[in-house]
């Protein structure tokens, strides 16, 4: 059975493609589960994607990944910024966590510099769009490799 890797996506990433697409893209959450879907075949890993706009309802899936993924790819969106919560469920978990973000946060309105989620995170990924959830999922897959020699 190939590993689990759980991506996680937070509040109002369902209206992508239509939301501000001058900063986020024409891509909608679907193409981005597609996108996660061949790249996870590919690296020899099952993904299971979701979306929620409701913290609560993040926080059971983070906790129920603790004891059956090998990894969580977690877009928090604006709770990035606001949510100890989140974080603190993600140490929980004990499992790696690699945050992604389809803009450059660093470019963009000062609130958005800051993240509970960085520094508990293996790795940082902003403004590479939807080829930063490849570039997780990949970087997953070479960590696995690594933990299983």
């Amino acid at each position: 059975m190939p590993p689990i890797v759980l991506v996680l996506n937070g509040p109002n990433l369902n209206l992508l493609g239509t939301r501000e697409p001058a900063t986020y893209g024409h891509e909608t959450l679907a193409d981005v589960a597609a996108l996660c879907g061949r790249s996870a075949e590919q690296l020899g890993l099952k993904i299971e994607f979701r979306q929620t706009n409701h913290e609560g309802e993040l926080l059971d899936w983070i906790h129920g990944a603790r004891t059956r993924c090998a990894g969580i790819v977690i877009n928090p969106a604006a709770w990035t910024h606001t949510s100890v919560a989140i974080r603190d469920a993600l140490v929980a978990s004990e499992v790696p966590v690699i945050e992604v973000h389809l803009s450059n946060v660093h470019g963009r309105e000062a609130f958005r510099h800051h993240s509970f989620v960085s520094p508990i995170a293996k790795a940082v990924l902003a403004g590479f769009g939807s080829h930063g959830y490849h570039l997780a999922l990949e970087h997953f897959s070479q960590l696995l490799k690594g933990a299983a020699r």
